[in-house]
């Protein structure tokens, strides 16, 4: 009798360690775990992160990380880890939180415009995805790459169009490289490279001719006219003569991308470089800054008119005034040269 009491006594027991158990492995398992009061948190984790590294992200977003590393273990995500940028919802319990951090790797938008330069290109990016704008530039520059795909490193910043994407954070710079080319691809489709053949330019030029556009005028209404200036220049084997170019061509001689010209004096006419269309009949050698697609657009599809020259309209700021002739041209540059002075720009 005394046995068997003690044997109910150990049951009892064992019933109560039983349920304690897994209570608590429920508690660890199924019971909320996160810490924070926003709806959500995002967690990035880099290429080739480590668990540990995880654990010291992610603690200040849990309440009981000794509960999350427990079920991390017993789950084997620990030998698992994969990089990518995971959204944790509040409220998730640990298996949840895990579940996530194992298989939903959320995509982000990545969108990038007005660039001048390979270089800020890499910039802009790298504040969006893992690569850094080091390895960035670096997989730009990529001679052989660039032979391969027929670009060069004058003509490089138009593979680029400037639009919205969806990457994955742990993107690298090639393989972000390697999806604006086809971007570039899908974008120069039948009926754009068949416009750029029948105005007598290449996708390259096209851009190029486009980058002046975009300098000239933000006014989206407006650049099918001004593009339609240059093509008239273009055409009939004039100078393009456009102060953008010349802009350009100072700041890459200088080697100083930050100086702000205001205005462009009779003097940087004669500096000669291959981006002085004041000096140069040809195209410049590449863009001079990232194009959008409407000035893309607007070359292709550029309006038909005889206007040969162009200068800002002070009475209607942020437009400009067209002239069939030069001696039209003058009498409008006159009233801009008269304001800009009264403004004392002088450079």
């Amino acid at each position: 009798m005394y046995i068997k009491k003690i044997l109910l006594a150990i049951a009892l027991l064992g019933l109560i360690a039983g349920g304690i158990f897994a209570y608590y492995v429920y508690q660890a398992v199924f019971s909320p775990n996160t810490s924070f009061e926003n709806e959500t948190k995002t967690v990035y984790i880099p290429t080739g992160g480590t668990y540990t590294e995880l654990i010291e992200v992610i603690s200040p977003m849990v309440k009981d990380i000794y509960s999350f590393d427990r079920i991390a273990r017993r789950k084997g995500y620990i030998d698992n880890i994969k990089a990518g940028r995971y959204i944790i919802k509040k409220g998730l319990n640990n298996n949840e939180i895990i579940n996530v951090l194992r298989s939903k790797n959320e995509p982000i938008q990545v969108s990038f415009n007005n660039q001048e330069r390979l270089e800020n290109l890499a910039g802009r990016i790298a504040v969006q995805i893992e690569a850094d704008s080091i390895s960035l530039l670096k997989a730009f520059q990529e001679k052989a790459f660039l032979e391969a795909k027929g670009f060069s490193s004058e003509t490089s910043l138009a593979m680029y169009v400037p639009n919205k994407y969806e990457f994955f954070w742990n993107t690298s710079a090639e393989q972000f490289r390697d999806r604006m080319l086809k971007e570039y691809n899908k974008f120069w489709n039948e009926s754009r490279l068949s416009k750029a053949k029948k105005i007598g330019l290449t996708p390259a030029q096209v851009c190029t001719v486009a980058s002046i556009v975009q300098k000239e005028t933000a006014k989206v209404d407006e650049r099918p006219r001004v593009a339609g200036v240059y093509m008239n220049r273009y055409t009939n084997g004039w100078k393009l003569d456009a102060d953008p170019t010349v802009i350009y061509a100072i700041k890459k001689h200088r080697n100083d991308w930050d100086v702000v010209i205001k205005r462009v004096l009779y003097k940087d006419l004669e500096l000669d470089s291959p981006y002085n269309t004041y000096k140069y009949t040809a195209l410049p050698p590449g863009p001079i800054t990232m194009p959008d697609i409407s000035s893309i657009d607007a070359v292709l599809n550029y309006e038909k008119h005889e206007y040969y020259f162009f200068v800002a309209n002070v009475e209607n700021f942020g437009y400009h005034k067209f002239a069939k002739t030069l001696s039209q041209h003058n009498r409008n540059k006159k009233q801009y040269v008269k304001w800009i002075n009264e403004k004392g720009i002088n450079r």
